[in-house]
């Protein structure tokens, strides 16, 4: 008895209508990366276990896939390589011995290591996109899938602060495109929190205050003061972070608050007047900011982050997961061997922005048709009069497919329903003598005749 196929947790199929809908959104954003000048680039599914560990702080660690060494694992050259005492001594001892190998965790680490290897070959500042599947060790829920698409655009090679303002107008136009009207952009930057850590005296625990506060959207204020003092972080401490759990105002209000608070700390002041600059920019590129927020809590646990960071989260959706986030990174190729190539970059999260439009019914009709004209087929003498016909419509960039087999026309007519193709074009040996051909819209049940030429006008609208 054969098993019933399933699919492991946290991935999906994706069917016909699916994927038209989400080719939908890949093209428009590649459109919008190309329009800003980046270049498309590729990295293979696994990388080095040693490329990927390390970057992504410990929780995130702990979510990569490591893969299993090909043929005898527990052996190497006829050798057992595992003995007693490593399996004592734990699993990330374990680990190393027996997988070499894991899938990517996100774009940007392995971006990275492409560019220390490419670096003799690559124009600086080096613009890139990348569009590919990622996978994550997480727990299963909605918006949080095991496997998932990304799309990063990363300029490398600059610190010029134009870079950040044009990620600002990047992420409003792509979501202007995809119809999202009420989406916010929160900013921050890892250096105000830095001096956060220093104006409260709490140095050294910088990544614990990061892990911390990065929770608060998902667990609330009393658990992340709860974990900050399991963290460590004396009461006094607490007390002087009190007021970045309820900023008010505009975002120079709040950065004006934040200024107050990090006052003692240079890094901090450094940090505030860096988002000021960003956030003039990108007015001076158009944006009038609406969707902008500063967010003095918003940390981001990725510990590859040095300085301004986003996130985006939709508004008025069940998702409450952030759908695009990035940020600067100073030092990220410096661990392979190539320091002080700064670089910046944003992510957009391909699923998450599925179900959030899919949520809000926002996808375009036009954006769901694969086939815009159904040829009907009425026996095999006309079929081999009617299939050029087919191939001007093609020559002509209109997506067009004739029914293989001579059936009822109710049966040919809800095929056409089923895949949601528009227009049907009857050519019988009638249309045939004339050169007038039967349009029909399968939505309205509208029907003209019309010569060749005016019919390829009519379906080339769709395009």
């Amino acid at each position: 008895m054969s098993n019933k196929p399933t699919l492991p947790k946290g991935t999906r199929d994706f069917g016909p209508r699916q994927m038209a809908k989400r080719t939908y959104i890949l093209d428009t954003i590649r459109t919008v990366f190309q329009k800003f000048g980046f270049q498309p680039l590729e990295t293979p599914s696994l990388e080095n276990l040693s490329v990927l560990t390390g970057k992504y702080g410990d929780e995130g660690d702990q979510l990569l896939f490591k893969v299993l060494n090909s043929g005898d694992y527990l052996s190497k050259r006829g050798e057992r390589i595992v003995s007693t005492e490593d399996l004592e001594q734990g699993e990330n001892h374990l680990t190393g011995l027996i997988a070499e190998k894991g899938l990517r965790y996100d774009l940007t680490v392995p971006f990275a290591r492409y560019v220390v290897m490419n670096q003799h070959e690559i124009t600086f500042p080096f613009k890139r996109y990348q569009v590919q599947p990622v996978w994550r060790a997480d727990r299963p829920q909605k918006g949080r899938y095991r496997e998932f698409y990304q799309c990063d655009a990363d300029v490398v090679g600059t610190d010029s602060l134009l870079c950040e303002a044009e990620i600002i107008r990047m992420l409003e136009e792509v979501f202007g495109k995809l119809g999202i009207e009420k989406y916010t952009i929160n900013v921050n930057h890892r250096q105000i929190l830095n001096g956060l850590v220093e104006a409260v005296g709490a140095q050294g625990k910088e990544s614990d205050l990061l892990v911390a506060i990065d929770k608060l959207d998902k667990v609330g204020k009393e658990k992340v003061i709860g974990e900050l003092q399991e963290r460590g972080f004396s009461d006094e401490a607490i007390q002087k972070l009190w007021p970045i759990f309820d900023l008010q105002g505009s975002n120079s209000e709040n950065l004006s608050t934040a200024r107050e608070i990090v006052s003692s700390s240079g890094t901090g002041q450094r940090g505030i007047a860096e988002l000021r600059e960003i956030l003039a920019l990108a007015q001076s590129l158009g944006s009038d900011l609406s969707h902008v927020q500063f967010d003095l809590t918003l940390a981001r646990g990725l510990s590859y982050y040095t300085g301004t960071i986003f996130e985006v989260k939709a508004q008025e959706a069940t998702i409450s997961s952030s759908i695009s986030g990035g940020g600067r990174y100073d030092n990220l190729t410096g661990v392979f061997g190539l320091p002080g190539v700064s670089g910046v970059g944003i992510s957009f999260g391909v699923d998450r922005i599925y179900d959030v439009m899919e949520d809000l019914g926002l996808f375009p009709e036009e954006s769901q048709i694969g086939t815009q004209v159904l040829l009907i087929n009425f026996d095999e003498e006309l079929q081999s009069q009617v299939v050029p016909v087919l191939s001007q419509l093609r020559a002509k960039g209109i997506r067009a497919e004739m029914y293989p087999e001579a059936v009822k026309l109710k049966k040919q007519f809800s095929y056409a329903d089923k895949k949601n193709i528009p227009y049907a074009l009857v050519i019988g040996s009638d249309e045939l003598a004339s050169g007038q051909y039967s349009l029909k819209n399968l939505k309205t049940s509208e029907q003209h005749s019309l010569s060749l030429a005016a019919v390829i006008e009519q379906l080339t609208t769709l395009s």
